[in-house]
């Protein structure tokens, strides 16, 4: 049985705490993640080395095989996008980067990159930038090229780290 004494220190207690606000604590924290900058120690590679017809998947280690046969499929629910058709080398890494720390707090990003139709020797300069820059991105788990109607081998999907 509970004394007098002790209900009464409980209650002196109980009576000054608030109750924690769960979506004020997650607003602070998404906005403590956006006052970082975007990532910028990434290098350039000037000469494309992935053909526009090829498929690219990469992955860190310790990443579940499910989640890139989720990606292959397109089975990752709605994503943020961005076109990087057009985009020089320099600008599509500056556009990727602001664009990955943006949504740093989802989970699946998708990168329009073109299959470089317009390039020398079918190679594709811009794709070729985009797969050296997401194996370099510390966010970056894994990322696959798209399935056919999402894509194909013109777009990846990309997993981000969650940011916890």
């Amino acid at each position: 049985m509970v004394d007098e004494n002790d209900k009464s220190l409980f209650r002196s207690t109980v009576e000054h705490q608030k109750p924690i606000d769960k979506d004020a604590v997650q607003s602070i924290d998404a906005s403590k993640r956006r006052t970082n900058t975007p990532f910028q120690k990434y290098s350039f590679l000037y000469e494309p080395n992935i053909s526009g017809s090829e498929a690219v998947i990469h992955s860190k280690s310790g990443l579940s095989p499910k989640i890139l046969k989720k990606m292959k499929q397109g089975n990752i629910g709605s994503t943020p996008s961005i076109d990087l058709h057009g985009h020089k080398i320099e600008e599509a890494c500056q556009s990727l980067s602001k664009f990955i720390h943006f949504h740093s707090n989802e989970r699946f990003i998708h990168i329009i990159h073109g299959k470089g139709y317009h390039s020398d020797n079918g190679l594709s300069i811009i794709k070729s930038q985009v797969v050296y820059y997401l194996k370099q991105h510390p966010e970056v788990l894994a990322f696959c090229s798209c399935p056919q109607d999402m894509g194909g081998t013109g777009a990846v999907f990309a997993h981000l780290r969650a940011n916890v």
